[in-house]
């Protein structure tokens, strides 16, 4: 019997940025493959096993640019 990878929210942080590995379907919306905030991800993404915590970023902060602001340069 092979073992089933169940999540809960509560397992991250509430602003962490998460990994929606799968397409995640729900009656109002369609979440595809992604960066997320955890807060804005159904509870069937973490139940079914869809999340991911994302890895470590190396170097300081400040190297680091947020997507938004790459995407209006």
């Amino acid at each position: 019997m092979p073992l089933e990878r169940r999540l809960s929210r509560d397992m991250f942080a509430s602003g962490e940025l998460v990994a929606l590995r799968q397409p995640c379907f729900t009656m109002g919306r369609f979440f595809e493959p992604g960066k997320y905030l955890v807060g804005e991800l159904p509870d069937a993404a973490f139940e079914m096993g869809l999340v991911d915590k994302l890895p470590p970023v190396r170097g300081t902060s400040a190297d680091v640019v947020p997507d938004t602001l790459e995407a209006d340069q």
